[in-house]
């Protein structure tokens, strides 16, 4: 029988319609409906999705309703079940697949939910993890080996986007252009190595990234303040161009010059969300070339999960060094700011014990 949970928790509410994050107690969710799970948080990492809610941007203007417990991103541990929950079992350590889809639309019954017409987001759509505790439905819950190390496990969510990414169109022998070397880009880095790249080309404008970059396994880190990035690409790869380009920039920019330097067959894996219209010449760079383009929503559902499991579980990967911050969960401002400037990788949060 799942214990009994009541009393406050400590827990970071976006409250205010500005800048900033309320560090506050409220109480520890007990309403599980019966197809849920209260969650003790371990580690939560921060995503740019926080940042965006943090700065109060547009989009944030736009789609939040206040207040919020922020946070999307976590390990921990399932401590209660709502009455109908057979997923998951108490003691479970778990991360959270954090679109809640509804199973039901064309895309979620035809295996493509990660492009579900229905989806919400956890801590943006629904409190979020950024707490002691939270409650998510048991479907969304990914069942962690026992023995992995729970601060590494707290960054699977963004981890899948990285794999999502690379993996599409596979690297194995290829050369690969990582295109905006943020968390999710360095993690991109890291997987294309992981799965045997022949070269890992990475174009970033900040140093502190660009030394991550290159510590995680890029044979090649260019800065394009300062080259040319097409003629440096091309130099590198013979003329041809690069294989797989893995877009995470989402820079205006940096896509089209992307589309200079792919290789003809080659794949354009595109996560990075533009805040302006692009402008591309679709016959000499898309149509002649014969190249695919793919839009990376999210992670496939579970699919995903699993290689980045595999990926773990095998220490495949450098997730120590791309987690290069570690707060408490009041110390979340700090941690915001830190992202905001460019010079981290990772940042994990620690709810403090109550």
């Amino acid at each position: 029988m799942s214990q009994e949970f009541s009393g406050m928790m400590t827990a970071v509410v976006k409250d205010k319609p500005e800048k900033g994050f309320t560090v506050t107690k409220k109480p520890i969710p007990s309403d599980l409906e019966d197809h849920e799970v209260l969650i003790k948080v371990e580690y939560t990492s921060v995503c740019g999705t926080d940042y965006h809610i943090y700065t109060y941007d547009d989009w944030s203007k736009n789609r939040l309703k206040l207040p919020l417990t922020a946070g999307h991103e976590f390990a921990g541990t399932v401590v209660k079940l709502g009455k109908d929950v057979t997923r998951v079992k108490l003691g479970d350590r778990v991360s959270a697949e954090t679109h809640i889809i509804c199973g039901e639309c064309e895309f979620c019954l035809r295996g493509d939910g990660h492009i579900c017409e229905n989806t919400k987001i956890i801590g943006v759509d629904t409190d979020g993890c950024f707490a002691e505790y939270v409650k998510i439905p048991a479907m969304n819950c990914f069942i962690n080996s026992p023995d992995a190390n729970p601060l590494l496990l707290s960054v699977q969510e963004p981890l899948g986007n990285a794999v999502h990414t690379m993996s599409h169109f596979g690297v194995e022998d290829k050369t690969v252009a990582v295109v905006g070397c943020g968390p999710i880009g360095l993690m991109a880095v890291n997987v294309s190595k992981a799965y045997r790249a022949k070269k890992i080309i990475a174009i970033e404008i900040n140093e502190y990234r660009r030394n991550l970059a290159k510590e995680l396994g890029a044979d090649v880190v260019i800065n394009p303040l300062e080259e040319d990035v097409v003629a440096r690409v091309l130099e590198e790869t013979g003329g041809r161009g690069v294989d797989v380009v893995g877009e995470f920039s989402g820079n205006k920019h940096a896509i089209e010059q992307a589309f200079k330097y792919i290789k003809a067959g080659g794949g354009m894996s595109m996560l990075g969300i533009p805040s302006t219209k692009i402008e591309l010449d679709i016959a000499n760079d898309i149509v002649f070339k014969g190249i695919s383009i793919y839009g990376v929503v999210g992670r496939r559902i579970y699919d995903t999960w699993y290689q980045v499991k595999d990926l773990i579980d095998k220490d495949l990967l450098d997730l120590d060094k791309i987690i290069t911050h570690t707060f408490k969960l009041s110390e979340v401002v700090k941690a915001c700011e830190i992202m905001g400037s460019g010079n981290s990788g990772k940042i994990v949060l620690i709810p403090e014990a109550e």
